[in-house]
């Protein structure tokens, strides 16, 4: 099955790299791109798209502010933010809005591959040193918190730690010696322990709260 992709980005040379990028990659596909997000939910809509990547930094309206709308009008496209910007304003900023993963521009052609199936499969990627920054923003405003105990296993807590630090399912697979499915199964005991509906939002949880 064919994954369609809508792309935002206001550089032509990035529209031009990551279409070129995905040309070469079987099932995947550019099926529509654009120089910034306006009309953002019609966009998506439009171009029945099963991704988008998002740039932040745009005319008019930032990607940040396009993910807001998107949810707000609860289209639930799962959106990878594809940004040179690593401070942690916008990263906690995207993640909050409704982001599902964050990568910097500098990676690898085949690690964003990755990174897309990876999202579509419920995972949220970042690039490497995004999910550090993530997990010292929390700990620094949460550090009077009270910790909530949500009857975790030893098992659940050592995949959501891996998951905090943006390894994949198969990378923790890999880890934890188990097989992909049964990760799966265990993330998603764990959504359900901590009340949560995508990868992203138990990641902040996890960070939130210091479970792990």
């Amino acid at each position: 099955m064919e994954i369609r992709i809508c792309l935002f980005d206001d550089s032509p040379k990035v529209i031009e790299a990551v279409t070129m990028l995905m040309d070469m990659v079987d099932g995947m596909r550019i099926v529509s791109s654009y120089h910034n997000p306006e009309n953002v939910v019609e966009r998506v809509l439009e171009s029945r798209a099963d991704l988008v990547i998002m740039d932040i930094d745009m005319p008019h309206i930032n990607g940040i502010s396009a993910i807001r709308t998107l949810r707000d009008k609860k289209v639930q496209t799962p959106v990878l933010m594809f940004t040179v910007l690593e401070d942690d304003d916008h990263i906690f900023d995207a993640i909050c809005a409704g982001a599902n993963g964050y990568l910097l521009k500098n990676i690898e052609p085949m690690k964003m591959v990755d990174a897309i199936r990876e999202t579509l499969n419920g995972g949220a990627p970042m690039s490497p040193g995004i999910a550090r920054k993530v997990l010292q923003k929390f700990a620094l405003q949460n550090q009077n918190e009270i910790r909530v105990d949500y009857q975790l296993t030893a098992r659940e807590q050592e995949i959501l730690r891996l998951l905090t630090q943006g390894k994949s399912y198969k990378m923790i697979a890999d880890d934890c010696s188990i097989s992909f499915e049964t990760v799966r199964t265990h993330i998603k005991n764990i959504y359900s322990k901590l009340h949560v509906a995508s990868m992203t939002e138990a990641v902040a949880k996890a960070l939130n709260e210091k479970l792990v």
